[in-house]
């Protein structure tokens, strides 16, 4: 019996995802972003996913912890070189990194691919819908809180106030109620906010945008939504998507 190959012509089309190819590194807990980024974006997109290992304490000091693991986590999603983005997708967590030193980590990983995280993402959705006063809705305990509303004042923004939850447990905060968080930031609103920034990955915010946005008469921006947002645009995907915001149908 002999093996042998046959010379054939081979037909080779661009696969199941011509439009782009987006990957997103999640923290170990994570438990929300994939479902959000699946629902939301396109047929013809792929979303990719790989993970940093982490506790389930969401602290300053264990999120400055897994900086040494993103560039090897990067490097895990499609080396054959094809991934257009990655990105971090934890608000909390490249916040307190800062967006210059995760890109630069993500870069090392995978260099073929334009790094991103969702803080940049927040930012950009944020400049996109014209907002500098904003109010910012969190799950987090008070260090983090300090830590994000520094982080946007150094980038321009006024935050006019920020409440959290003083949610120390990724675990609890993926099960924080949508109908609470709508809630939560109506409560939090003023008059004088152009934009109401719900932070988080793990919180289901993509629920409520459009409730939320309809109540309060301006912009939603939530962490997962500007994620995949953000993601897209780098991608040089420009589809209006309907459901989860002013954001994704206008921007």
């Amino acid at each position: 019996m002999t093996v042998s190959s046959r010379p054939y012509d081979i037909d080779f089309d661009e696969g199941r995802h011509p439009l782009g190819k987006l990957g997103f590194i999640l923290l170990a807990t994570e438990q929300t972003v994939q479902d959000d980024m699946i629902r939301i974006c396109p047929p013809g997109v792929g979303v990719h996913f790989a993970r940093v290992d982490n506790p389930d304490s969401i602290t300053n000091e264990s999120l400055a912890a897994i900086a040494p693991d993103l560039t090897r986590t990067a490097r895990t999603i499609l080396p054959d070189g094809s991934l257009d983005v990655v990105s971090y997708a934890c608000t909390s967590g490249s916040l307190v990194l800062g967006q210059e030193r995760v890109e630069e980590l993500l870069r090392a990983g995978n260099p073929n691919a334009k790094p991103s995280s969702i803080i940049a993402a927040v930012i950009r959705a944020l400049n996109a819908v014209g907002a500098k006063q904003i109010v910012v809705a969190t799950p987090y305990l008070d260090e983090i809180n300090t830590a994000e509303k520094d982080y946007l004042q150094e980038r321009g923004f006024d935050v006019l106030e920020i409440q959290g939850l003083n949610l120390e447990k990724d675990s609890d905060m993926v099960r924080v109620n949508p109908g609470f968080i709508l809630d939560m930031a109506l409560q939090l609103d003023r008059p004088d906010a152009d934009a109401i920034f719900i932070s988080c990955g793990a919180l289901r915010s993509v629920d409520i945008i459009d409730a939320l946005e309809q109540r309060a008469g301006k912009p939603v921006i939530t962490s997962n939504q500007a994620l995949a947002w953000d993601a897209l645009r780098l991608a040089g995907i420009a589809r209006k998507i309907d459901g989860f915001g002013r954001l994704l149908r206008e921007y």
